[in-house]
């Protein structure tokens, strides 16, 4: 009888490989992020682990573990119509994304982007630098594992959370929650607009010139979702028109950023490269808080409880 198979396309170091050979020690593990060691054994996983997936027969696969929290690269109607499963890497990202957002809060801010450039050109200059992040308000268009970090942090700035989550449910740290049909309500009181849902149907262009125009010109807007919840030019035309103080930006309508974008030379925008939910625990909260819990109770014969993608919602 042949092995049960699974293929991991991800160069996982050896301690976390072998705490998934300890779950499924019978099982012909293949892992490494080289195309040509996964290739030839793709066709015939029952589990895979990773970003990158090319099959041609998709009768043997029963479930899909993403390395990522999007989910849009993978063959999603194919998925549904084989009835394979597919979970996320969401949660792995709430601390760094986190982190990253603060830290464009604080830069624009304090004007930390500003002073980087005066330091390269040797300009001493106060640079008109006044703000504080203090007691201001934050609205968190989002509020998942990401979103519920983001808004903890808020507090010990002592800033009003406003929330936004498909459900409108409270949470914890948000002291106001609303539905996303409720933006013109809560977009006019926000101080900074943090963007960190995923790319659906119903997200995609959610923001447009008309919701840069109800936010405060003296608000920054943050996008580190994906590229596509906004359009790109009405993002541009609002800064450059002083509908809104600055933005910092991980994520584009197309990656890389065109050298040819005016967000390059803006010097109210501080740009990243998809780089925010980098972490050096990255591949360890995958394996151990996601899949190996997961793993344990396919198993089981039951489905994996955590993060599993709902077809229906697109996430």
């Amino acid at each position: 009888m042949a092995k049960r198979k699974m293929v991991i396309t991800k160069d996982l170091n050896e301690d976390l490989l072998d705490q998934i050979k300890r779950v499924v020690p019978d099982w012909d593990i293949i892992a490494g992020k080289d195309k040509e060691i996964w290739r030839p054994h793709v066709n015939e996983a029952e589990v895979t682990l990773g970003y990158k997936l090319e099959l041609e027969d998709f009768s043997n696969l029963k479930w899909v573990q993403s390395s990522s929290a999007g989910i849009n690269h993978f063959p999603i109607e194919q998925f549904k119509s084989n009835e394979i499963m597919l979970t996320s890497a969401n949660g792995v990202h709430a601390y760094p994304i986190s982190e990253t957002i603060f830290a464009y809060m604080l830069g624009l801010t304090r004007k930390i982007h500003t002073y980087v450039r005066n330091q390269q050109a040797k300009i001493w200059h106060h640079s008109n630098m006044k703000l504080e992040i203090h007691e201001k308000t934050i609205g968190i268009i989002g509020v998942g594992a990401i979103g519920k970090e983001t808004a903890k942090i808020a507090k010990a700035f002592g800033m009003k959370v406003l929330g936004v989550r498909h459900s409108g449910k409270p949470a914890e740290n948000v002291d106001e929650m609303y539905k996303p049909d409720q933006l013109e309500e809560l977009l006019p009181k926000c101080d900074y607009v943090v963007l960190t849902l995923p790319l659906t149907d119903e997200t995609y262009q959610l923001f447009t010139a008309r919701e840069f125009q109800l936010m405060k010109p003296t608000a920054f807007f943050i996008n580190i979702g994906r590229g596509k919840l906004v359009k790109e030019d009405d993002l541009i035309a609002a800064l450059q028109a002083g509908e809104i103080a600055g933005a910092g930006l991980d994520v584009f309508e197309k990656e890389p950023l065109g050298e040819d974008s005016p967000l390059w030379e803006m010097d109210n925008v501080i740009i990243t490269p998809h780089t925010a939910g980098s972490t050096e625990y990255y591949d360890k909260r995958v394996v151990e808080d996601i899949f190996i819990p997961n793993l344990k109770v396919y198993l089981k014969g039951q489905k994996p409880f955590i993060n599993l993608v709902d077809y229906s919602k697109g996430y």
